[in-house]
């Protein structure tokens, strides 16, 4: 199952139409989750009753036009909808339990409805107990690319395997991106060219086992000196979605996925996929 959150932003019906189309995709059900506060989902006596029941119907609104939108674009897919009481980001994490992938808006405020889904991204990635995929910006043609940023470090096998899943499932390109910099503050020595074909090889070894699992998925390779966080936002521009750790440590120079995960969240432009890393 996929789960949905919802907050009655246009963000959040984009990630709605994201979530049903990855549902397709991987033939399983979509659930469309809207979050309000407890106190606003408990029957209650008192001058707080009617502000309750306008809330409780507005997230009903939010859903059944969330669930129209995920029906309408993908009619095979069985889509169901909740209303879940207390806090978003805890709430989300808490419905993600079993689930394959827990699909949010990257920005958006639901108005009275209380999911500021710009915080709501930055506090489940990385704590859903499943990859997490934040929908910033759609493309607007896309063209047909998965990028991954390759940091090697202990996380660099699941975000290399989840990556070239969703490009063969998506029918798509795969360009794997490592960032570097120079080893020595001060600037380009000669041997620096043997630590980029060093990080080149690097590259190219964490991704043959994968190239010969997956021979249908056309892979182009790129070593780009700058900080990371720039050249994946450069790299992924126009793609299909991005796909990088929910942290690292990285032996590759220059990429910490911990913190690039979070640069992304605010700049990626394109849907985000931070993958759920296990120590």
């Amino acid at each position: 199952m996929i789960i949905a959150g919802v907050d009655g932003s246009r963000a959040g019906l984009e990630a709605t139409g994201w979530a049903a189309a990855e549902a397709a995709l991987r033939e399983v059900p979509l659930k469309v989750v809207h979050v309000l506060p407890s106190w606003a989902c408990e029957p209650r006596p008192g001058r707080y009753a009617e502000v309750a029941r306008w809330m409780h119907e507005g997230g009903r609104t939010v859903l059944a036009a969330a669930g129209e939108r995920a029906r309408r674009e993908q009619p095979k897919v069985a889509v169901e909808t909740e209303l879940l009481p207390g806090d978003p980001r805890a709430a989300l994490v808490e419905a993600a339990a079993g689930a394959e992938l827990l699909v949010i808006g990257g920005h958006g405020l639901g108005g009275v409805r209380g999911m500021l889904l710009g915080s709501v991204a930055y506090g489940v990635a990385g704590r859903a107990p499943c990859d997490v995929v934040v929908v910033r910006d759609l493309p607007a043609t896309p063209r047909g690319e998965v990028v991954v940023g390759v940091d090697g470090s202990f996380a660099t096998a699941r975000v290399l395997d989840v990556a070239f899943a969703e490009a063969r499932l998506h029918g798509a390109r795969l360009r794997a991106v490592h960032a570097w910099v120079w080893p020595r503050a001060g600037g380009f020595d000669p041997a620096d060219e043997e630590s980029e074909r060093d990080e080149s090889a690097a590259l190219k070894e964490a991704l043959a086992a994968r190239r010969e699992r997956y021979p249908e998925v056309a892979v182009v390779e790129e070593v780009v000196h700058g900080h990371p966080v720039a050249v994946l936002r450069q790299a992924a521009a126009g793609a299909d979605l991005l796909v990088v750790g929910s942290h690292g440590y990285g032996t590759f120079t220059g990429m910490v996925l911990g913190s690039v995960s979070q640069g992304m969240l605010h700049h990626a432009p394109c849907p985000l996929a931070v993958v759920r890393i296990r120590a």
